[in-house]
């Protein structure tokens, strides 16, 4: 990794919603902002980004292999979020520890080159296809490791997954998810906390802690992992994605998925509910309560077409809202801000939703709160992970500077900057090189393991 600079000097930079010239921050050892000056000159040996400058994106939800979906789910007429989910578990049931790091590492390298420094990492695949579990954490070990390769700030979130739906045992492509019980998951937790912290900075690596959702965590299990969970770790869980989803709730228990863990004692500041489609007034109003966080995916929701979240009012109610890249149909955290918006307009009728101030928020500081990490831009004692923008693209030429969020992509980001270290330039990794490659690599290597062509999809529903 090149050297850390002892400065680094922003022509433009967007600070509090407004715009700034000539921003130079000093930074220290561990990469976090010092000092800030404004109307400042670049220093000798200090990192000089051009053009504007941001705080960098915070990935608030990701299944690294997922990726290997993209663009090979769309057979047309029958497609659905269930044949979505067929695929999905054809591709967990490929995947080994080293064929997960080398396609994790692709990932995240494609992650930080669009603009993402820290990632939240949902997984669940922790055991081999038949549910037998790995000698160490291997699966675990191989994200953190693929993590580190590409620069990129790593929040595992181990997630819990004990049943295959209300009432329902684990269906044989399941297996691998599985521990058993809420006993065993808290086990297991507390050992793979023991190995990352033995492996990897905290700052580099941690661990977070996941329910999958209410159909695959069982109520009983919900009460035994409230008393058990260690109240400092960050809890995410997949909330009212599908119709489906709280209809099975409702006649399992009579409530809301919300509701559920509101019985529960799970909804709290630390609880981020992933996607969070399908609310009812009072789900809004407990989670507002609760000051929660919720995760949209708009990339992903649309693409398989979850529906339109109450992202407004979540967020006029005192829900923070981050943003997540999901399953990586697309990743580009400036189509995921604009994607927020663009629902909010089609859903509403009504423009000017969230300010670009507020996509902002959302994208940085909303998605670094729920991976429990410190936040990153222009302020002393955040940390010094930003991304630059080029302002006169074919995309971008003529636009107020502020408002960026509603016309640059990835495509525009020059310049991404982990710790005040240059991590990637122009699209292309400092240290890996073309995050293009590696992905046509890793998934050739996936497709072989499973013995598929890559034009292969998967057809066929399971509710």
């Amino acid at each position: 990794m090149t050297r850390r600079a002892a400065g680094v000097w922003c022509e433009q930079a967007m600070w509090d919603g407004r715009i700034e010239h000539g921003v130079r921050l000093s930074v220290d050892s561990g990469g976090v902002v010092a000092a800030v000056e404004t109307g400042a000159a670049p220093r000798p040996g200090d990192l000089v980004l051009n053009g504007v400058v941001f705080p960098a994106a915070s990935n608030a939800h990701s299944h690294a292999f997922h990726r290997v979906l993209r663009g090979r789910t769309h057979t047309g007429g029958a497609d659905s979020f269930w044949t979505w989910r067929q695929a999905m578990y054809q591709a967990a049931g490929t995947l080994t520890p080293d064929l997960y790091e080398e396609a994790a590492t692709a990932v995240f390298a494609e992650m930080l080159t669009a603009g993402y420094t820290s990632v939240a990492e949902f997984n669940y695949v922790h055991h081999q296809p038949d549910g037998t579990p790995y000698s160490g954490h291997d699966m675990e070990l191989a994200l953190g490791r693929a993590a580190r390769a590409a620069g990129i700030r790593l929040t595992l979130l181990d997630t819990c997954y004990l049943a295959g739906g209300f009432g329902e045992p684990l269906a044989p492509e399941q297996l691998r998810f599985g521990d058993g019980s809420a006993q065993a998951w808290l086990q297991r937790l507390a050992r793979l906390r023991e190995a990352f912290e033995a492996e990897f900075d905290p700052s580099e690596a941690s661990i977070g802690a996941a329910l999958h959702s209410v159909r695959a965590v069982p109520e009983e299990a919900l009460a035994d992992i409230a008393g058990g969970l260690d109240p400092e770790l960050p809890l995410h869980i997949h909330v009212s994605e599908q119709p489906a989803e709280n209809d099975a709730c409702l006649r399992a228990t009579g409530l809301t998925p919300v509701q559920l863990l509101g019985k529960h004692n799970l909804l709290s500041p630390r609880l981020s509910a992933i996607h969070a489609t399908h609310l009812c007034p009072q789900d809004i109003e407990l989670l507002g309560s609760a000051g929660a966080t919720v995760v949209m995916c708009p990339t992903t929701e649309a693409d398989l077409a979850d529906g339109i979240g109450p992202a407004a009012g979540l967020a006029s109610a005192g829900v923070r809202i981050a943003l997540g890249s999901d399953q990586h149909a697309v990743l580009d955290p400036w189509l995921e801000m604009r994607a927020l918006e663009h629902g909010e307009r089609l859903a509403s009728g009504t423009r000017g939703r969230f300010a670009p101030a507020d996509l902002h928020q959302a994208l940085s500081d909303g998605g670094a709160a729920a991976q429990g990490r410190r936040v990153p831009g222009f302020a002393a004692g955040r940390m010094c992970d930003l991304m630059a923008v080029d302002p006169a693209s074919a995309r971008t030429a003529g636009a107020d500077p502020a408002q960026l969020a509603l016309c640059a992509t990835a495509q525009d980001v020059t310049a991404v900057v982990v710790g005040g270290v240059l991590a990637a330039d122009r699209g292309q990794h400092v240290r890996l090189g073309d995050p293009g490659r590696l992905l046509a690599t890793a998934i050739r290597n996936l497709d072989a393991a499973a013995g598929v062509q890559m034009t292969e999809t998967v057809s066929g529903a399971k509710a």
